[in-house]
Formats: C-alpha cells, structure tokens, sequence
C-alpha cells in the first residue's frame, strides 16, 4: 500500500506528469498499453485484434469532468465511438467502456444519467454493449444505482465489480437479480481500510469466489485478470462445473500479455482486450503501474514480451 501511495504521489507532481507526457523516451512504452490519442487508431487496434478472434472494448480515456458542457460533449464523443462501431465489419466483436463521472456524475446523477441514457439509445439499435467502469469507493453505490434504474429500459448496459471493495457480495446480489453482465476486477484506486481489504491474499481468494459465483450464475460475465494461477484456478473449476467456454469471457487490458490472450483463444475461449485510447491517458497509465508493487516489473517486462 505504501508503494502504491508513493506511485500515485509522486504521478501527481506536474515536473513527473510534464517529463512523462512530453518526452519521446517514454512513448514506446505508453504505445504499448494505451492505443493512440485519436478514435481512428483505437478502431484500427480493435479491428486488427478481431482479425485475430479477439473481442474488445473501446474506452475514451477522461474522468470527473468539471462542467456539464463537458459531460455532453463527452456523451456526444461515445454516440461518435457508436457510430463508427456500427460501421466497422467487426462491430460483433466491438463494445464500449465508460466512466459515469465523464459523463457529469459530479454534477449530479441527473446529468449522468441522461447522458447515460442517450449514449445506451444511440448503442442499443446496433446491439453494442456499454459497461459501466467502476470508479473509487465514492462512486460505488451511485454506479450499481444508476445501473439498477437503467437496466430495464438499456439491457445493453453492465458495470464491473471490485474484489477488494467489503461491499462486493451485497452488490454482486442486488446485479445479479437484475440480471445484467457484471466484469470483476481485483481494483485498482487507493481506497482505506474501512472499505477495502489490504490484504493482497484476501483481495484474490475474493476474486475468486465472485468469479465463480458469477461463472455459475451465468448472465455472460467477464474475468479480467492476468494472474495466471487465477486463470488456473478458475479453468479447474469450469471444467469441474461443465461453464461452457463460449458463456463467459475473460478480458485483458490492451499491450499485456498477448501470448496469454492468444493461447487462451486458442482453446475455444472467448477473449476480450480493453482498448484505451484518447488524449487523457496519464492517469491510467499512472494507476496500472500503481496497482500492484510488481507490475513496474511486469509492465517493463511486458515491453519485450510478444
């Protein structure tokens, strides 16, 4: 914890976020994990994924606009992603992640959820799912509560649990029952100990028993990980249970192994990449290398990795 404090201090220190943003030195490795500043190379990544089976999601980096002019010109941004997804010879293959905070959740639920709505109208008639990316602890209820309000109207609509949050079993039955399709993630904000668990074997074994409650619930869910005794784990208990391969997926984020991705597609399963992209990539970029004290390793290993 103290390791992922002083990466995200020190990413807030403008000399650190200048020298990362502007020097050349650091965009091959930025490349490798963020899909290009501009809606044009995200699609480009995406379909050059799905020439090779892989599904993937489309997420226009930003967060916590300031304005409400801000929030619609972010929702009319998405309806453009939908647009060209409707468009593309792979849109099957193609979905969409969002932020509800970009979408003016910080100038009331209100606002959001309008947003919300318009961008799930736009989507809907193109069978293109939106999932609603979890945010920090303040935003939990206010996400699996628009998520709740919407759904009847927008199926097309899910959001993503966090296995560290103390929160995750009530809010796992409260989606479940709706049903929609729910992404489980171990987490990756800094939040205190009263609402999250620090321990890193807790936070796993937690994953671990909402994937497979997932898994047996069906509903189409996602496993984002790229923990590999995870994988092994949960491959144990698929074939234990007979989960049909083509009834979950697992999900990946974009430039982390690939090798990983492409052998798990290689056995009939369905494999989707998170696709990030657009002008706002530092904070991202930022919280994957603080996420965990290993992934500085993993990410400089990741670079030379195929």
């Amino acid at each position: 914890m103290l390791f992922r404090s002083l990466i995200l201090a020190v990413s807030r220190w403008r000399p650190i976020r200048s020298m990362v943003t502007r020097s050349r030195i650091f965009r091959p490795l930025v490349s490798r994990f963020v899909a290009g500043e501009s809606l044009d190379s995200a699609i480009a990544s995406a379909e050059a994924l799905a020439a090779e089976g892989l599904f993937s999601t489309l997420d226009l980096l930003g967060e916590n606009v300031a304005t409400v002019e801000e929030a619609a010109q972010a929702r009319e941004a998405y309806i453009e992603v939908v647009n060209r997804i409707a468009k593309s010879p792979h849109r099957d293959l193609i979905n969409i992640s969002i932020k509800l905070t970009a979408l003016g959740l910080d100038q009331g639920e209100d606002v959001a959820e309008a947003n919300f709505k318009q961008l799930l109208a736009a989507a809907q008639p193109h069978n293109i799912f939106v999932r609603a990316d979890m945010e920090a602890s303040e935003y939990t209820e206010r996400t699996v509560a628009m998520i709740e309000r919407v759904h009847a109207e927008y199926p097309n609509t899910g959001t993503v649990m966090q296995s560290y949050l103390k929160r995750l079993d009530g809010d796992l039955t409260r989606l479940l029952a709706l049903p929609t399709r729910v992404r489980i993630v171990k987490g990756a904000y800094l939040e205190p100990e009263t609402v999250a668990y620090q321990d890193k074997a807790v936070v796993d074994q937690k994953y671990v028993e909402a994937a497979q409650r997932l898994l047996k619930a069906g509903h189409y869910p996602a496993i984002a990980t790229h923990d590999e005794a995870i994988i092994q784990s949960l491959r144990g208990f698929i074939k234990k249970e007979g989960i049909a391969k083509e009834s979950f997926e697992w999900q990946m984020l974009y430039g982390i192994r690939r090798d990983l991705q492409s052998s798990l597609r290689a056995e009939g399963f369905n494999v989707r990449v998170y696709i990030p992209y657009g002008e706002q990539w530092y904070p991202y970029f930022t919280r994957r290398l603080a996420e965990r004290p290993a992934n500085l390793i993993f990410i400089a290993k990741a670079t030379f990795r195929k």
